[in-house]
């Protein structure tokens, strides 16, 4: 294996691994906190479960991230496609690891206010596409840096 078939690999394994990483914790910190609601009123699982479930999507743009970018994935690769794609790894493994760890926080306080009785389903859903946006233009980025290696 060649250097840059390495720091390819590399790049691929931070955008998927860090990316759902992130979903991961994401999505246990809703979990929890939807826990916690349902113990206070039941119908409050509805809701919590699709709160909790937001943070999951930063580990499917890793994915996708990673999908875009296999074709490079080649013995054949050059030492400029091999650090763009881990360029492209690290923007989109750190982005989505701390924007998904970010919403989760964001939704577990929606999901405590909605097992309070609060209604805040809606707010908490616009004020938890903020931190996702992050994980979005990461994705546009690796999709960006795809098109300059193609």
């Amino acid at each position: 294996m060649t250097l840059a078939l390495f720091l390819a690999f590399i790049g691929a394994a931070c955008m998927v691994g860090m990316s759902g990483c992130g979903s991961a914790v994401g999505v246990s910190i809703g979990g929890s906190a939807t826990i916690g609601a349902i113990k206070k009123r039941e119908e409050a699982f509805a809701p919590s479960l699709v709160l909790s479930a937001l943070p999951g999507t930063q580990g499917l743009y890793g994915f996708a991230a990673f999908f875009i970018m296999k074709d490079a994935l080649t013995p054949a690769i050059t030492m400029f496609q091999a650090v763009a794609i881990l360029g492209a790894g690290l923007i989109m493994g750190f982005a989505g690891l701390i924007s998904a760890i970010q919403q989760g926080r964001v939704c577990a306080n929606g999901i405590a206010g909605i097992g309070a009785g609060a209604d805040v389903f809606g707010k908490t859903m616009i004020l938890a596409v903020f931190p996702e946006l992050y994980a979005i233009v990461a994705f546009a980025s690796c999709f960006l840096i795809k098109g300059i290696i193609a």
